[in-house]
């Protein structure tokens, strides 16, 4: 059988590191807006308004001099995911529609925006022509991203926990750490089940700003800043405790454009994104595989050539 290498979400953020520490220079916090600085961006910047911390919030984008919304029409996970990268916030959680940060009071730029999940900005996807719209403000976008992120693992899932204060990534105590909270952490980075919530640093020791501590967690939210923390004591806490989990790395498959739900291209969700698998020495025993995962009994073939249609994201090759 052809063997498969997908890149790791670490991979990905690596790739992008750059690009991520451009974003964060250009960035700054003003009230409850997290956004990029207008006069210094050399496109449209963008800003998320009214969330309740920095990566969520109603997407407003500054356009001929004047902060705007956009609408939710088409709005998706994959539109989030631009956002959230630009804005400097590892991966999208959530999508909202209908307002869900509140109504703005701006031009409505942005209509119809179908991006890929792979652009740098959201000026960067295909749109209506700017201020072309046929919606309301009861329609603004938003987004929730992300405010965690793992580093310093040898495997992908499997690494120290960082989070995202005051536009600066710090460690989390591992006071109180356990697998409710490596639960939550692991949902939220796009991997898979939680396996282990080590302390003592096992992943290396970080430096900087430790940000939270006596973490608890139900294991039931949506990101770990929902969950209860105190406030970090003096001398309670060194980075030779920081916390880390081990995850599962996630792998979910489906079939697209088929007659039935067991034909169709083949796509993989990787780092909460759909993509496609390259025909490159694929056959039947690859074929296999797919069918026995999705319980879709004996393969019968493994067309090549796009034979159920070119995907739009990215090629997990």
């Amino acid at each position: 059988m052809a063997a498969f290498a997908f890149p790791s979400w670490v991979g990905h953020l690596e790739r992008r590191l750059p690009e991520v520490a451009v974003t964060l220079l250009l960035a700054f916090l003003w009230g409850v807006v997290w956004s990029s600085d207008p006069a210094t961006a050399d496109m449209p910047a963008i800003r998320l308004v009214y969330g309740l911390r920095h990566c969520s919030g109603r997407v407003e984008v500054f356009h001929n001099g004047t902060w705007g919304t956009v609408c939710d029409d088409d709005w998706g996970i994959e539109d989030a995911r631009v956002v959230c990268w630009q804005l400097g916030c590892p991966f999208a959680i959530s999508a909202p529609h209908r307002a869900h940060f509140g109504r703005g009071t701006g031009p409505i730029w942005l209509d119809d925006v179908k991006c890929k999940g792979t652009e740098s900005t959201l000026s960067q996807c295909p749109a209506k022509p700017w201020g072309e719209h046929k919606c309301n403000d009861g329609e603004d976008a938003s987004v929730i991203c992300s405010e965690a992120r793992l580093v310093n693992g040898l495997i992908p899932c499997s690494d120290r926990v960082e989070v995202l204060r005051n536009q600066e990534w710090g460690t989390v105590c591992e006071n109180g750490w356990d697998m409710n909270e490596a639960r939550v952490v692991c949902q939220e980075v796009g991997c898979g089940k939680a396996l282990a919530a080590p302390g003592g640093a096992k992943f290396g020791q970080g430096s900087g700003s430790i940000w939270m501590d006596e973490v608890n967690c139900t294991g039931s939210e949506d990101s770990l800043s929902e969950c209860t923390a105190t406030p970090l004591a003096e001398d309670s806490c060194g980075h030779n405790k920081d916390a880390s989990v081990e995850c599962a790395e996630q792998t979910e498959v489906r079939l697209v454009n088929g007659l039935n739900q067991c034909s169709g291209r083949v796509e993989f969700l990787r780092d909460r994104l759909w993509g496609t698998v390259c025909d490159d020495d694929w056959d039947l025993e690859d074929a296999k595989v797919v069918c026995r995962y999705l319980g879709c009994g004996a393969a019968e073939s493994a067309p090549q050539g796009a034979h159920f249609g070119a995907g739009s994201g990215p090629s997990w090759c």
